[in-house]
C-alpha cells in the first residue's frame, strides 16, 4: 500500500470516536494495556473495545503481544501504537529531545559507575516516600518486592515476577527508556538499577541482589532477596 493511501486508512480507521478514544488512551499509557483496562478506563465493555482493536491491529496502529501474567481463562493480549504509528501531537516530544542531550553531556563528562547508580537510588528513594507514609498508616504494609512490582509497573516495565527460596526475580516485559537504553546501556541501565535499589532500600526488607541489562546476553532481570 503507498504511503498516502495506508495514511488516509489510518485517518479513517480514527475517525470513529471510539477507536480515537482507544487510541489517547495506548498513546498516553507508558505501557501496554489489556483490553479490560482500557475498557474500563473508558467505561465500555471489553467486547465493545475488543473489534476495534482489532481493526487498529489491521491497519497496522497498534500491537498486540500475549499478556505473560498468567491470567486464568480467555488467552488475553497486551497493546501498544506501532513504532510508526501517527503521533497526532500527543506526546511531548521535548522530554526525550532533553533527555537525549542530558545523556550526550553524561557520557562527554565520563559520568558511570557510583555517580549515576546514586542518582537513580534518589530518585528511588523519592517514588517510595508516599509508600512508607502510606505504609504507616496500614497495618497490613506490602512486602518490598510487591510494592516494586506495582512501582515498575506504574513506571510502565510491565513486570513479571517468579518467587523461588524468597528470592523473586522481576522479568521486564516492556521498557520505557528503551531508546535510550539501546543507545547507551551502562548509564541508562545504571539509572534503573540505582532507581530499583534506591526504592527497596526506603521500602526496607529487601535488597536487589542480582540486575541483568542489556549489556547482558539474557533478558532485563532482577532479582530481590529479603534482608537478614
Amino acid at each position: 500500500m503507498a504511503t498516502s493511501e495506508r495514511r488516509l486508512d489510518l485517518l479513517k480507521t480514527l475517525g470513529d470516536n471510539t477507536r480515537y478514544a482507544i487510541y489517547l488512551e495506548l498513546a498516553r499509557s507508558p505501557r501496554p494495556l489489556a483490553t479490560a483496562e482500557i475498557a474500563d478506563t473508558l467505561g465500555l465493555h471489553p467486547n465493545t473495545v475488543r473489534p476495534h482493536l482489532e481493526r487498529m491491529r489491521e491497519v497496522g496502529l497498534v500491537d498486540a503481544r500475549p499478556d505473560s501474567r498468567g491470567a486464568v481463562g480467555r488467552p488475553q493480549h497486551l497493546y501498544s501504537l506501532t513504532s510508526d504509528a501517527p503521533s497526532l501531537g500527543l506526546e511531548p516530544p521535548m522530554f526525550l529531545m532533553l533527555a537525549r542531550m542530558l545523556l550526550e553531556l553524561a557520557v562527554d563528562a565520563g559520568l558511570g559507575g557510583e555517580p549515576v547508580l546514586a542518582a537513580g537510588r534518589e530518585q528511588g528513594r523519592r517514588l517510595a516516600h508516599h509508600e512508607v507514609l502510606g505504609d504507616a498508616l496500614d497495618p497490613t504494609r506490602r512486602p518490598c518486592a510487591d510494592a516494586s512490582l506495582s512501582m515498575l509497573a506504574e513506571l510502565g516495565f510491565d513486570p513479571a515476577a517468579v518467587t523461588e527460596a524468597d528470592a523473586t526475580t522481576v522479568a521486564f516485559g516492556h521498557c520505557p527508556f528503551g531508546e535510550l537504553a539501546e543507545s547507551n546501556p551502562e548509564l541508562v541501565c545504571a539509572l534503573h538499577r540505582g532507581l530499583m535499589e534506591g526504592f527497596a532500600g526506603e521500602i526496607g526488607g529487601a535488597s536487589v541482589v542480582d540486575f541483568h541489562d542489556l549489556s547482558h546476553r539474557e533478558p532485563c532481570r532482577a532479582t530481590l532477596v529479603p534482608d537478614r
